[in-house]
């Protein structure tokens, strides 16, 4: 499949969609990608997603329709199998990370591999979620904790 990009999406010139056949990225309808972003498949993007500047998003993400990423943002999916004490970082695997509609995640947070966040939720600027974000929950801080329910 490759590159797919829904209608009305806008995306600056600048943001690198690494793509083929087996590692596709499918951006839905109404999209806007500010400059600078680096997006490697598979990867799913609802309709009307807003990626403002340099988000970096790795294989295995999905995110749901009328998210927010704020500027820096980055989904990291990457994590090793823990290896021997020779070298530690083991064989490379992609946990999947799920960003559920209507979230909004601030600016410079990163979210790691395996990690799902609700809908309707709200991630501070700068925070690291490290574990699951049940629906309409704020959460702060490194690593994130729930800071109200919405």
């Amino acid at each position: 499949m490759g590159l797919s990009i829904g209608e009305n999406a806008r995306i600056h010139a600048t943001v690198r969609f690494l793509h083929d056949d087996a590692a596709s990225i499918t951006v839905g309808d109404n999209a806007n990608f500010y400059r600078g972003s680096e997006i490697t498949g598979p990867v799913t993007i609802g309709d009307g997603v807003f990626i403002n500047r340099d988000a970096y998003i790795r294989p295995h993400t999905t995110i749901g329709d009328n998210v927010n990423l704020g500027p820096f943002v980055r989904l990291i999916t990457d994590t090793h199998e823990i290896g021997p004490s020779r070298k530690r970082a083991g064989a490379v695997r992609h946990d999947p990370i799920v960003i559920g509609d209507g979230t909004w995640i601030g600016a410079a947070a990163t979210v790691v591999a395996g990690v799902t966040i609700g809908k309707g939720c709200i991630v501070a600027a700068g925070a690291v979620v490290t574990a699951d974000v049940p629906d309409d929950t704020l959460v702060g801080g490194v690593p994130a904790r729930t800071l109200r329910a919405l």
